[in-house]
């Protein structure tokens, strides 16, 4: 029997297809949130996945980490699509859990330690080895997501807007990307995914990220979601991240711990080396 294991944030989902400490086949699809997407829209990124398995009936176990799973209504609903598609699968177990849960289990590997995703949104834990014990509500890319992908590109696209970043960057994002003001506001308020195109403009700040201006963007970002944050947890602790932004701009980010006399641990790109080792 293997074990299908998924991490997903808003932008992509990695799911491995896993036999003891073996990893048969990996396939990759856009991402899970029940909370911005329908039961209709996951079943068919489901589906999508479930098209590519190469041998779907040996599956008996599901351990589904992902964004947005933070409540049973939420894990119901994904669990629901994961069953309804996978009829032809042999499920003896289907496990739903945040994506909080899988960072903190992949990044700590059992022992004490603060636990940080910082990807498309961001949230963070306290972590005993074994279950959270403290974690600051991340409240989404509206009223929190400090340091994300999305709040990153918001503060990008209002700056430009409000020609608040120098001409010659002003003109380079227009060369880059030729939005309008009218492009940014339907994208934002009438259009679905928000949080996810606002993370899409990241690759525009690490290519420019030496600039004066977009490093003091990206340091002041990284900078208040330590303070609203982590700095509500016991700081004594390592200090672990995993998501594409902390990779990407791990200076930046060490240079805002190093600010508050915080020291980071491992920074990873993905969980999923981390949660094969968990749960097999």
């Amino acid at each position: 029997m293997n074990t299908l294991i998924a991490d997903s944030g808003s932008t992509k989902t990695d799911w491995c297809v896993c036999h003891q400490s073996e990893v048969l086949q990996c396939i990759q699809t856009q991402g899970i949130n029940p909370v911005h997407q329908s039961s209709e829209a996951l079943e068919s990124i489901i589906r999508e996945m479930a098209s590519q398995l190469t041998d779907a009936e040996s599956i008996g176990r599901i351990h589904f980490y992902g964004a947005g799973c933070h409540s049973p209504k939420m894990q119901s609903v994904v669990s629901n699509a994961l069953q309804t598609v996978l009829l032809h699968c042999r499920l003896q177990e289907v496990k739903i859990d945040s994506d909080l849960v899988g960072a903190a289990q992949a990044l700590c590997q059992g022992e004490a330690g603060i636990a940080c995703i910082l990807g498309t949104g961001s949230n963070s834990c306290e972590f005993d080895g074994t279950h959270i014990v403290s974690n600051t509500p991340s409240l989404g890319y509206i009223l929190g997501d400090e340091g994300s992908g999305a709040s990153l590109g918001r503060t990008l696209v209002s700056d430009w807007l409000k020609g608040q970043l120098p001409k010659s960057l002003c003109d380079a994002f227009f060369e880059e990307y030729h939005f309008t003001q009218n492009d940014i506001i339907e994208q934002i308020y009438r259009k679905p995914l928000a949080n996810r195109f606002l993370a899409s403009l990241t690759p525009f700040l690490h290519k420019f990220r030496t600039e004066p201006s977009i490093h003091q963007l990206l340091v002041e970002e990284f900078t208040r979601f330590f303070r609203r944050n982590v700095l509500a947890y016991d700081t004594t602790l390592p200090i672990h991240f995993v998501g594409s932004i902390a990779h990407y701009f791990s200076e930046e980010l060490t240079e805002a711990a190093q600010s508050l006399n915080l020291t980071i641990g491992r920074i990873s790109r993905t969980p999923m080396e981390g949660l094969i080792k968990q749960n097999l």
